[in-house]
């Protein structure tokens, strides 16, 4: 281990680059609140608390699904990804920060009873709607609040006493009774997260938070979907930073078997993705129901077809023709590229889901959405490299690092 490099310090480059989307981000929001937030319009209004929505759900569930990574990994007791845990880990403290941005922004939206974007909050049409009215019981401001605050407070929790029991691996060797020791904590911690994710990602909260935006419709795999969507966006997020890491000379013990599983993630959640989108979509056109084809409608023959239709070639056609080889995942300037495509494409993907409901008749993606993203983007990048830098890169005690590192294909 004394040839390995443990500690990760931040390039001068890396916080110029941070700090230069961070500050773009930062005049962008200035400025679409003073044109947006604050006007008058309300088609101007739903755009900008829209944009703030979209974008902060997304980087929320993404860095959420390191920590799903990992704990599903735990549970299966996969040794291979024991080499750059802390990448996903790092990945993963972002969760309380971007959850906090979510909490602020939905809570905003619900409690100043923006009914423009959340249909439910208007008291009168719940009133005189049979079917809002049938769905009062969760689409009401009192649990909507509960439940996101629970949500995101056990997401970041759980997630935080993963982090602190791999910082056990760092302090001394283990024998054989340690080690089971620490593996069987490690599997109860990642079971508490897993039965949580289980219950808000894999179910509730894209009800809640996404489709309930068009309360009067609904999806059995809506859920499934959203969660599909955030876990490869998640897994290349993991590659792109394991190939930035490499780049620099860290990561040593992790190579091109590491990312070439990582890949495989990638391409086979970018499949996954696509038979839920065909899934639903499909039974949707085929039983022409029109209280079902109204979500779609307006998708895929209105304003929004272009950007829908992106959003499936970039999400299903570019991984499956070029991450199909072997050698594909092994190119580490491929994967980058292929991690930064699938990255922007699930971004396109939620704008869709949350945009093409509010603002039916025009896309609205322009200098206000990129410039939000460069925010998150910039705070991801100058978050996840700080909590790298602050603990140890390779978890040298760890019981299965040995496997992790003759890990082969």
């Amino acid at each position: 281990m004394a040839s390995i490099k443990e500690q990760f310090e931040i390039p001068g480059s890396l916080k110029t680059w941070s700090y230069a989307l961070i500050s773009i981000g930062g005049a962008a929001l200035l400025y679409g609140m003073f044109t947006k937030g604050f006007s008058s319009d309300e088609h101007e209004q739903v755009h900008f608390w829209g944009t703030l929505m979209y974008n902060s759900i997304f980087w929320t569930l993404v860095t959420n699904a390191a920590m799903f990574f990992l704990c599903f990994s735990t549970m299966a007791m996969a040794a291979w990804m024991q080499s750059f845990r802390r990448i996903a880990e790092a990945i993963s403290t972002l969760v309380p920060i971007f959850g906090g941005i979510t909490l602020l922004v939905l809570f905003y939206v619900v409690l100043s009873h923006n009914h423009h974007i959340y249909h439910w909050l208007d008291t009168e049409a719940v009133a005189k709607d049979p079917i809002l009215k049938g769905k009062a019981g969760f689409l009401n401001p009192t649990f909507f609040i509960i439940w996101t605050s629970l949500t995101i407070s056990l997401w970041s929790y759980f997630g935080y006493r993963m982090r602190q029991i791999s910082l056990e691996a760092d302090i001394a060797p283990m024998d054989a009774d340690t080690a089971h020791k620490f593996n069987v904590r490690s599997m109860t911690r990642s079971g508490f997260f897993l039965v949580w994710f289980g219950l808000t990602v894999a179910s509730t909260v894209p009800w809640l938070w996404l489709m309930s935006i068009d309360a009067h419709w609904y999806s059995t795999m809506y859920s499934w979907y959203t969660f599909a969507s955030s876990f490869v966006a998640g897994m290349a997020l993991i590659a792109l930073w394991l190939i930035y890491m490499k780049n620099k000379g860290y990561m040593e013990l992790s190579n091109s078997e590491h990312l070439h599983d990582v890949g495989k993630f990638m391409f086979a959640f970018s499949i996954f993705w696509t038979y839920l989108w065909f899934s639903q979509y499909m039974l949707i056109w085929y039983a022409n129901i029109p209280e079902e084809t109204v979500y779609f409608k307006h998708r895929v023959q209105g304003a929004y077809k272009p950007i829908f239709f992106l959003n499936l070639f970039v999400n299903f056609f570019c991984p499956l023709i070029i991450l199909m080889k072997r050698s594909a995942k092994r190119n580490f300037t491929l994967m980058a590229f292929m991690a930064v495509l699938i990255l922007f494409g699930h971004w396109i993907d939620f704008y869709q889901m949350v945009m093409g409901s509010l603002m039916k008749e025009q896309v609205t993606l322009g200098w206000f959405d990129f410039g939000i993203l460069s925010f998150f983007v910039g705070l991801m990048i100058l978050m996840v490299a700080r909590s790298m830098a602050s603990k140890p890169l390779i978890a040298k005690y760890h019981p299965f690092l040995k496997e992790s590192i003759i890990h082969q294909v």
